[in-house]
């Protein structure tokens, strides 16, 4: 399936979490290309997808539901292959590897070079909002108000993931600070974009990620946003 056509067709993972809010910033873009948007429920759904998002909820019931529902292996096939962001839980999906997880271990569907840490900052009542700088955002000189509830942090990262002006030691050995990831077409954010009416974060993954196709198989290069 090519992305290249009329319209662009964009899955959102529908089995728990903040779904629903994800596909009303998408249903609010003024984009060149027409979106068509599906809620995944199915391997059938997602199989009519060109790129996919995660949403925030619980990454331990996003992976069960998505195991019950025949879907775990054909999101590891789809994450290998094409665009796909993660919020907050959906993140944590996205990690190769995960830290402090619930008994019984955490599946995850891999795609970036991270491992990731689960409520990184805290319990419920840590949660917090932020300014965030972003220069790969719509007007980047107006700062992004990220909302992180029971946030995951970075862990551990390829220091070839940060930009050249970012990937020194006092970075590297510092990973929290990074709360938005970019590797080829996979993107994370350990906060919540959905939760906001500023709908930057969704026109950046459809315009770098999704519409872009050509670079879909190059996972080479990547780009990391700190808060401020």
């Amino acid at each position: 399936m090519s992305a290249s056509g009329s319209s662009v067709v964009v899955g959102i993972l529908a089995l728990q979490g903040a779904f629903v809010e994800h596909e009303a910033a998408l249903r609010r873009l003024n984009l060149n290309k027409k979106l068509d948007i599906v809620l995944v429920r199915t391997p059938e759904e997602l199989e009519r997808c060109h790129a996919l998002i995660i949403p925030g909820g619980e990454s331990t019931t996003i992976a069960l539901l998505a195991k019950l529902s025949g879907l775990l292996d054909p999101l590891r096939k789809f994450v290998a292959e094409k665009p796909v962001w993660g919020t907050c839980a959906g993140a944590i999906l996205l990690a190769q590897t995960v830290e402090n997880t619930k008994k019984g271990g955490q599946e995850v569907l891999g795609g970036m070079s991270i491992s990731i840490a689960r409520n990184g900052w805290g319990s419920q009542v840590e949660s917090f909002e932020a300014d965030l700088t972003v220069n790969g955002l719509t007007n980047p000189e107006t700062p992004f108000q990220g909302v992180f509830i029971r946030a995951p942090v970075v862990a551990s990262l390829s220091p070839s993931l940060l930009p050249p002006a970012l990937a020194s030691p006092d970075h590297s050995n510092e990973p929290k600070i990074f709360v938005a990831l970019r590797q080829g077409n996979h993107f994370l954010t350990t906060f919540h974009p959905e939760l906001t009416q500023d709908d930057r974060f969704h026109e950046y993954f459809i315009r770098e990620c999704v519409i872009p196709r050509g670079a879909i198989n190059n996972h080479a290069n990547g780009n990391a946003s700190q808060g401020s």
